[in-house]
């Protein structure tokens, strides 16, 4: 068992907070104890607030390769689209790519207080098995770093028929047994990019594997692209088109929704879909503020993502967190530190489905987070717990602690060197622009 002792508060993403608690965790994975009197090997906590691991509910994984490209920021998706096809073809995406990619892309989040990351894995090259290799190798790099992964099988244009294969034959490879492997390290899902890229029977094919194989279903919705398209193409607004091909219900999450209307705040609240706010995305795109406090009053439960690097340069979903709290305003009523932190958190996981992530309780999977508050950026704090969100935007945590290992300690990852980490995909990426 490990006791993480010695915090000054532990929050535990159900709105409590508690003074001076242990964290007990078993050698289940599972959180034991919570208060006191929990045994075991100690992690001092001393001088930190201890949060649930954060959920990154949208991102993708294979653009932490492609980072700070030159003419995918501040432009069209006209423009960002082919100028991103021509460099992940100069380099190639295959399971190698993937692996490289992953590997990046998540040590950063663990080294960001992330636990979980949903990869919505949208560019697949032609397959020769069905995509399993590059699904299963962003397991691997999960399964090595002692990160949590929902693999998405996503499709953007591609034919129908092979995305839904393919999504069968990962499903069947990750997780044969249903969504989730029993230790809950990986999940898959289903996701169409949005109804700007994928036709009525993607989304129908799509949501077949899903029932088949027990899947939770992804799409994203109400970018400015997607609003623009659906006009052009169908008469429609997105949303209407989601619901009429049977994507409005409770097993869906939805990502973005810029401009929603008020109306679509109340079909979204009725249908019983999540949501997942992505302002580190949005706003530099240039698609808006999506109204996530209208959404959240309305019954809509709200997660929060980073998307990947291709808009969003950095995996720090807590200072994508610092963002939302800062914008919400500007599209209703202003939000509280700690309603964002339950969106980065709770929300985040009741998104994929998962009650047992996102949430400091007894049973509770054992993913935290200990964020040191002693340091020059939280002096002056009345509110450590609010300001793990105001102030240091850069901040990073002390240890994070996944099904109750330390994964990393002391700001140091303990799993895999961060350092082999990098060398890996600068190297993999150098040799082949090289070709």
């Amino acid at each position: 068992m490990l006791n993480v002792r010695g915090a000054l508060a532990v929050s535990t993403g159900a709105g409590e907070e508690l003074a001076g608690a242990d964290v007990g965790c078993g050698d289940d994975g599972r959180v034991a104890v919570l208060g006191s009197g929990a045994a075991g090997e100690v992690l001092d906590a001393t001088g930190c607030v201890v949060t649930p691991g954060l959920v990154n509910a949208h991102h993708h994984l294979l653009q932490t390769a492609f980072r700070t490209l030159p003419g995918t920021r501040g432009v069209p998706m006209a423009q960002w689209l082919p100028t991103m096809a021509a460099a992940y073809a100069a380099v190639g995406v295959d399971d190698e790519l993937a692996y490289a990619a992953a590997s990046a892309g998540l040590a950063e989040a663990l080294l960001c207080g992330v636990t979980t990351v949903a990869d919505h894995h949208l560019t697949w090259p032609p397959l020769a098995d069905d995509g399993v290799g590059i699904a299963t190798a962003t397991a691997t790099a999960a399964r090595e770093l002692g990160a949590r992964v929902a693999f998405v099988r996503g499709s953007a244009r591609d034919d129908a028929e092979t995305a839904a294969t393919s999504a069968a034959a990962i499903a069947q490879a990750l997780v044969p047994h249903g969504g989730v492997t029993e230790d809950g390290v990986l999940q898959v899902a289903v996701g169409p990019a949005g109804v700007h890229s994928d036709s009525p029977d993607t989304f129908r094919l799509l949501g077949e594997v899903a029932a088949a194989h027990g899947l939770r279903r992804r799409t994203q919705a109400n970018e400015q692209v997607d609003v623009v398209v659906a006009a052009e193409r169908y008469g429609r607004r997105p949303l209407e088109l989601l619901e009429e091909w049977g994507w409005l219900a409770p097993d869906v999450t939805l990502a973005h929704l810029c401009g929603v209307t008020g109306a679509e705040v109340a079909r979204l609240a009725a249908a019983g879909v999540t949501a997942t706010h992505a302002p580190g995305c949005d706003l530099p795109m240039g698609w808006g503020v999506a109204p996530m406090a209208a959404l959240a009053d309305a019954g809509v439960p709200v997660g929060l993502g980073t998307s990947g690097g291709g808009f969003n340069d950095a995996g720090h979903l807590l200072a994508d967190a610092r963002l939302a709290l800062q914008v919400a305003p500007l599209v209703g009523r202003p939000v509280s530190a700690r309603e964002v932190l339950g969106w980065a958190t709770r929300g985040s996981a009741d998104g994929l489905g998962r009650t047992d992530l996102g949430r400091l309780e007894v049973g509770a999977r054992a993913d935290l987070v200990c964020w040191d508050v002693t340091g020059v950026a939280d002096a002056g704090l009345a509110d450590p717990v609010a300001g793990l969100l105001w102030a240091a935007p850069g901040r990073r945590p002390r240890h994070v602690v996944v099904a109750g290992r330390v994964v990393v300690r002391d700001g140091v990852l303990q799993t895999v060197p961060e350092a082999a980490v990098v060398s890996r995909l600068r190297d993999l990426l150098a040799r082949r622009r090289a070709r």
